[in-house]
């Protein structure tokens, strides 16, 4: 999959592989199943695209704001690799393009910049300043400026529309099997491993260690993971269980993920990983002593090993 990350001043000529792409448009955050049918929908008119942007609309106009996202850029872009994308069209969304109008983002991004001929979009897409343009108004742009508009009805699971509001609150409340329902695969958290304080591997349980600045939590707790080395000599699928949270026995602190993996050994300093989040095992407790924690380390492991086999 290549990505794009840029649309003004694009020479025809020099990038012309970058034109003539059927993309779905949107934000994808957390690629659920109502993003994977409008991708689907434009499937099979041309090089396969998204038209997403980087940072989060929201964030740019609410820096400030409690963190909302299911997934980073990383993330978004290793799901939709997995989804047969061949162009990621991951545009700045900075103050030049919060500004353009909805005629002058149909015209000068998706038509003159990207050279857009298909474009399919949610019910409910807005886009443009104050988002002033729709589903509808995009579909009436495109007969202006040469290329042809989808609109892909919401998707519902039972009574309720499969949303990233939904799959948050569904997260929050310490339901990961819930969330992967209307996302159509596990909720994961990706990135570097970075170095922690090691006391887990003092007490036995040596863990991989990620930052998750920016991210929507699911519930604080312990939970049964597969995870995915997705870089290294050591990549491949293991058994885990994770902790996520503030890790009370040892005060207050940032919230950060710590996985154990199931039968590995190695290093895994700078590598990627994909954890999947499959079950919720227990909230975070503060126990009496290092031997009660090393107890329930072990009976934590003892049933993630029992529920992902």
């Amino acid at each position: 999959m290549q990505i794009y990350r840029h649309w003004q001043g694009l020479d025809p000529v020099a990038y012309a592989e970058l034109r003539g792409a059927s993309v779905a448009m949107g934000n994808f955050d957390g690629i659920h199943l109502g993003h994977r049918a409008v991708i689907d929908l434009a499937r099979g008119h041309g090089p396969l695209g998204i038209v997403t942007f980087e940072p989060h609309p929201r964030e740019f106009f609410a820096p400030h704001a409690p963190p909302f996202r299911l997934m980073n850029a990383e993330s978004r872009a290793n799901r939709l690799a997995k989804l047969g994308v061949e162009r990621l069209y991951q545009l700045p969304f900075d103050a030049e393009l919060a500004a353009l109008t909805p005629h002058d983002f149909a015209a000068r991004v998706l038509a003159q910049g990207l050279g857009i001929r298909h474009i399919v979009v949610g019910a409910d897409f807005c886009f443009g300043k104050a988002r002033a343009g729709t589903a509808e108004t995009l579909r009436e742009l495109g007969k202006e400026h040469g290329f042809d508009v989808t609109i892909a009805e919401l998707v519902r699971a039972g009574t309720e529309e499969i949303s990233s509001t939904a799959i948050r609150r569904a997260l929050s409340e310490g339901r990961p099997r819930d969330a992967a329902a209307m996302l159509g695969h596990w909720h994961r958290i990706e990135g570097p491993v970075i170095h922690g304080e090691k006391r887990g591997r003092e007490l036995g349980f040596p863990t991989a260690n990620m930052a998750v600045g920016g991210l929507h939590l699911p519930k604080l707790g312990v939970y049964a993971v597969k995870v995915d080395i997705l870089t290294g000599s050591q990549k491949g699928s293991y058994m885990g269980a994770a902790s996520l949270g503030v890790r009370p026995m040892f005060g207050e602190n940032t919230p950060n993920l710590e996985t154990f993996l199931l039968d590995f050994r190695g290093d895994l300093y700078g590598q990627h990983l994909s954890i999947a989040f499959v079950d919720f095992l227990r909230p975070e407790l503060k126990f009496d002593g290092l031997p009660a924690l090393i107890a329930q380390m072990d009976a934590d492991c003892a049933r993630a090993r029992e529920i992902l086999s």
